[in-house]
C-alpha cells in the first residue's frame, strides 16, 4: 500500500517534466520561424524623388506572422525590374511599400501619387484663405464656398460646406510631405474624385473658396449647414447698418464738397465777366491784358548837320527834330 502513492507521485513528476520540455520547445521554435521572414526598409532617410538602391536599403527580420501589404521581402525583389523612385519621404527603418514608390523605370510625377479614380485640381488661395500658409502636402482640409458678398449691403452673403476631408497633394510647386515650414501659397492642389473636381471648378467661378485645416488622423464627415448673415446675430446686422449709414454720410459729404467747388468756380467766372464789361463801358475798349507787356515806343525823328571849314568837312552833329 505504501508503494502506490510513490508510483503516482513519480508519474506526476515525469508528466510535469515532459510538459515543461514540450512548452520550451514550442517557445524556442516560434521565434525561429518568425525570424526566417525579412522585409526591406530604408537604411537612411530618403527624400522624395530619390532612387532606391542597395546603398539606402536593407533587409531586417519581420516577426509578424503575416507579411505587410505592399512590402518587399528582399532587395532584389525591389530593384530587379528597373529603377524605382520614392513618391514620398522615407524615414530611417521605415518599410518600403509599393504605394510609396514608383513602378520600375517610371518618373516621380504628381500623377503617380494619385489613387485610382482620383483627380488633381488646383484651388486659388491667399494668405487668409490658405490658413496663413500652414496647409502642407499630405494634410486634409475642408472647402468652404462663400457667395453673395457683392450684393447690396452684403445681406445675401452665405457660406456652404462644399467638400470635406480632401487630401492636399501639393502647395504651389511643392509636393513634399516632409515640408514642415509654413508657406504662403497662391494655389493648393487637391486630390478629388471626378464629381468633386467638377464642383470645385464651378465653385471658383461663382464664389470664393476657403480652406479649413482638419486635425491629423481625423476621419469622417461632419453634418454641415448653410451659414448666412442672419446667423451671425443681431449685432452683425446693427454693425452692417452703421457701416452703410457712415458710407452714405461720406458720399453725401463728397457730393456737397464737389457742388461747393463748382459753385465757387462759377461765381469767380461771373465776377471776371462783370469786371470786363465794366471796363469796356468806362473806357470804351476791352480790358487790358495785364499779362502782356506794352509795345516799345518809336524813336523820335532826327536830322544830321555837317560843319564845313576851309572847304572841307570837319564835324557832324545829329539833332533831334522838334514835335
Amino acid at each position: 500500500m505504501r508503494l502506490a502513492p510513490r508510483i503516482s507521485l513519480l508519474a506526476a513528476l515525469v508528466c510535469g517534466l515532459l510538459a515543461a520540455l514540450l512548452a520550451r520547445g514550442l517557445m524556442q521554435g516560434g521565434p525561429d520561424l518568425a525570424l526566417s521572414r525579412t522585409i526591406v526598409v530604408a537604411r537612411i532617410a530618403v527624400p522624395p524623388g530619390s532612387p532606391l538602391t542597395r546603398d539606402n536599403l536593407r533587409e531586417v527580420p519581420w516577426r509578424a506572422n503575416e507579411p505587410l501589404d505592399g512590402s518587399f521581402a528582399h532587395i532584389d525583389d525591389l530593384v530587379r525590374e528597373g529603377r524605382r523612385l520614392t513618391l514620398a519621404s522615407l524615414r530611417r527603418n521605415e518599410p518600403v511599400l509599393a504605394s510609396r514608390i514608383t513602378a520600375p523605370n517610371q518618373r516621380a510625377t504628381l500623377s503617380t501619387q494619385l489613387d485610382d479614380g482620383m483627380r488633381a485640381v488646383a484651388v486659388r488661395v491667399d494668405e487668409v484663405r490658405g490658413v496663413a500658409g500652414f496647409v502642407l502636402p499630405g494634410d486634409r482640409v475642408d472647402i468652404i464656398l462663400t457667395r453673395g458678398e457683392n450684393a447690396t449691403g452684403g445681406d445675401q452673403a452665405f457660406a456652404d460646406m462644399l467638400l470635406q476631408n480632401a487630401k492636399v497633394l501639393a502647395v504651389d510647386q511643392i509636393a513634399t510631405e516632409g515640408q514642415d515650414k509654413p508657406t504662403v501659397a497662391r494655389a493648393v492642389t487637391l486630390e478629388l474624385t471626378q464629381a468633386q473636381a467638377q464642383k470645385v471648378v464651378l465653385a471658383q467661378g461663382i464664389g470664393r473658396l476657403s480652406l479649413i485645416l482638419r486635425q491629423s488622423g481625423e476621419s469622417g464627415d461632419d453634418v454641415a449647414k448653410r451659414v448666412s448673415v442672419s446667423d451671425l446675430g443681431p449685432d452683425a446686422s446693427a454693425d452692417r447698418d452703421r457701416v452703410a449709414e457712415l458710407k452714405k454720410q461720406i458720399d453725401d459729404m463728397k457730393r456737397a464738397d464737389d457742388a461747393a467747388r463748382a459753385e465757387a468756380e462759377r461765381h469767380a467766372a461771373r465776377q471776371l465777366a462783370e469786371m470786363e464789361a465794366r471796363m469796356r463801358g468806362e473806357f470804351g475798349r476791352p480790358a487790358m491784358n495785364l499779362g502782356a507787356p506794352p509795345p516799345p515806343k518809336a524813336a523820335p525823328p532826327s536830322s544830321v548837320v555837317n560843319v564845313i571849314r576851309n572847304g572841307s568837312k570837319t564835324e557832324q552833329y545829329t539833332v533831334a527834330a522838334e514835335r
